[in-house]
């Protein structure tokens, strides 16, 4: 049975670049960058180049940059430090959206918990917010404005530079959570505006375990692992080099052959958009344009998600119902509830997430089984019958 993976937001395979670039790290270059003897400073020389290379793909300076674990951790040590940095001035006020990913949110209630104040902005039904609500929502005290660049599970991409240039009038720290957006489409944080963005390898055929925090110059960076003089004393632990060499060379394929991938990947999102929402009682989570290439979020009304993934799995389908971060809940989707779906509808959803790896044949198979799968789900359903008996009204 072939597998079609479009699980691409959740993680994605290595790719040979990334491999290649890797393995002499994990073989020949062994050193550890902080020793001073030759087999260290040619590890250190690898990883300044690393360094380096990455700043050039998103556009500052490589001493801007800070290798760590992953996105989660990069949006943890930003957020806390502009927290930290905004406290020490008497101002203690954030603002997000209520769709984030948890790396924030669950950062951001810790830091309630301490005595600051967020607010909340709620997103549209389409999945955007404007530059507009953003700066109705800045006061004298806001220490820092956290926004993500393109959403995990419905995929829309924010106005960032707009939101930049909003925070970048009022004086207020703007980071954003980009972990889905560098490496799919342009990041240029000098012309976008960011003072702090998060990103992870693993997105963009990269190693799994490692990412990076780009902290603009002046902004003050808070230790966020203690220990060592690694990363310039703001995150201790030998560096994951062979990884990050990985990362470098995943990001400068990526950011190199962007246009050319987007250009496959965007037609075969569009196909299955078309092809799906043929489905009775279907819709598009997010808006239609203002979206990834790659993301595709559809509700089925009338069935279970989880269901629907499983049913799928065993017909060599691997997708998701939204955040790999959230697989063990029960819950409906929080983004899904954010746009204003009610629960019954968010509980139906299915989160396929392409890559350039994926064919027109994996198309075909998913436009061929999902309807064959959703309408099994229906036939077995109490609460399929009770809508189609008129019992209850549709809400798709």
């Amino acid at each position: 049975m072939k597998v079609v993976y479009v699980d691409n937001a959740a993680t994605t395979a290595m790719s040979d670049v990334a491999i290649d670039a890797m393995t002499p790290y994990l073989k020949e270059v062994y050193g550890n960058p902080s020793s001073l003897h030759t087999v260290g400073q040619i590890a250190k020389e690898a990883l300044d180049d690393a360094r380096a290379r990455i700043a050039r793909c998103i556009n500052c300076q490589p001493r801007e940059i800070y290798f760590t674990s992953g996105g989660s951790e990069a949006d943890n040590q930003a957020i806390r430090s502009a927290a930290l940095n905004g406290a020490r001035k008497g101002k203690k006020h954030i603002v997000t959206t209520a769709f984030e990913h948890h790396a924030v949110l669950h950062t951001l209630k810790k830091l309630e918990k301490e005595g600051f104040e967020v607010t909340y902005l709620d997103v549209h039904k389409n999945g955007l917010i404007t530059a507009r609500e953003v700066e109705a929502a800045l006061r004298e005290d806001t220490a820092l404005v956290t926004i993500m660049f393109a959403n995990n599970e419905i995929g829309t991409v924010l106005p960032i530079a707009e939101i930049g240039e909003v925070c970048r009038k009022y004086g207020v720290v703007f980071h954003t959570d980009a972990v889905q957006a560098v490496g799919h489409i342009p990041v240029d944080v000098k012309a976008q505006n960011i003072d702090m963005l998060s990103l992870s390898a693993h997105k963009f055929h990269g190693a799994k375990g490692v990412g990076a925090l780009y902290v603009k110059s002046g902004i003050p960076l808070q230790t966020f692992v203690d220990g060592g003089a690694q990363e310039r004393g703001k995150r201790a632990g030998t560096e994951n080099l062979g990884g990050i060499a990985s990362m470098a060379a995943a990001l400068e394929y990526a950011v190199e052959h962007m246009k050319e991938n987007n250009k496959k990947i965007q037609s075969l999102r569009d196909k299955l958009i078309d092809g799906l929402l043929k489905i009775p009682h279907s819709k598009l989570n997010g808006d239609r344009c203002s979206r990834l290439p790659s993301n595709l979020n559809m509700c089925f009304e009338g069935i279970e998600g989880e269901s629907l993934l499983l049913l799928l799995d065993a017909k060599g389908i691997c997708a998701s119902s939204g955040s790999a971060c959230t697989s063990g809940s029960l819950d409906p989707s929080h983004v899904l509830l954010a746009l204003g779906l009610p629960h019954e509808v968010a509980h139906g959803s299915l989160r396929i997430s392409l890559c350039e790896y994926n064919t027109q044949e994996d198309v075909e198979i998913i436009l061929n089984e999902v309807p064959k799968v959703v309408d099994y789900l229906r036939n077995i359903s109490p609460v399929w019958e009770e809508l189609e008996k008129g019992a209850k009204p549709h809400l798709i």
